[in-house]
């Protein structure tokens, strides 16, 4: 802690372990169970509660409230954690609670998100690295939100959904099924209206591989049989890890149905 930046208003209880250059502002307040790596600095007026470990150059602005207990009534004291990767940008207002018995006692973030003003993020759920949260969007108990995904500013996000990796949400959306992988949902009840094709091109996708993403897209939205069933035949056809991935989420285990093509 001696080597730390630590500001005399905050309040940094007994047990708090501070990591080598921290910086600590004005009114912050440390519980005694939290563990902030190196380098992480705490704005002002920040609260660090509840059993939680921030990774290393961690930047958390006012008045953000991490590592409370669960908004969930069934929540009874129980031990539970919240642990947040490296390098992640938590702004303004953002809220991050811990675990519930029923969801494994985990709620975890990875490296390198984004998580704007006011948005809210629920016991139990699992985020992927390079995630950005924009203004006011919420994450309900127990989603699971995977690598490189965008969820639009006064979006909210349904108790138990998945979203795959790379796709992205529109604003003002409500998602109450699971996305696929590369999907683009929009529309005040969210509807899967097609591909992330921009953010496909931006991380370097191969031409063959996107135009191999379109072709499954089609097939899940106009052929024959259920959704499953149109995977599993697109799983037998295709010779693309992307649209493998695609094929490997609808079949794995959910608490949701899919939002599907119209």
């Amino acid at each position: 802690m001696s080597a730390s930046q630590i500001h005399p208003s905050a309040v940094i209880e007994d047990g708090a372990q501070i990591g080598e250059g921290c910086i600590i502002g004005p009114f912050c307040h440390i519980g005694p169970d939290v563990v902030l790596h190196p380098r992480v600095e705490l704005k002002s007026h920040v609260v660090v509660t509840g059993r939680t470990r921030v990774g290393s150059d961690t930047v958390i602005f006012p008045f953000a409230v991490i590592g409370e207990i669960p908004q969930d009534l069934k929540f009874k004291g129980e031990a539970s954690e919240l642990i947040i990767g490296e390098r992640n940008r938590i702004r303004e207002h953002v809220t991050m609670n811990t675990g519930t018995e029923g969801g494994g006692g985990l709620t975890k973030v990875g490296d390198d998100g984004l998580f704007m003003a006011g948005c809210h993020v629920a016991h139990d759920v699992i985020v992927g690295d390079r995630v950005i949260v924009v203004n006011n969007a919420a994450l309900a108990g127990h989603c699971v939100i995977e690598d490189d995904v965008i969820i639009g500013g006064l979006s909210g996000v349904h108790q138990w959904v998945r979203i795959g990796r790379g796709a992205i949400i529109g604003a003002v959306t409500m998602v109450t099924n699971d996305v696929i992988p590369y999907g683009l949902v929009q529309a005040p009840r969210g509807k899967l209206d097609g591909l992330n094709l921009v953010g496909l091109k931006r991380r370097g996708v191969d031409r063959a591989d996107i135009t191999a993403l379109r072709a499954a897209f089609q097939m899940l939205a106009q052929g024959e049989g259920s959704f499953q069933e149109r995977a599993r035949r697109l799983g037998d056809e295709t010779s693309s890890d992307y649209v493998r991935e695609i094929v490997s989420f609808i079949l794995g285990d959910s608490d949701r149905s899919f939002l599907t093509p119209g």
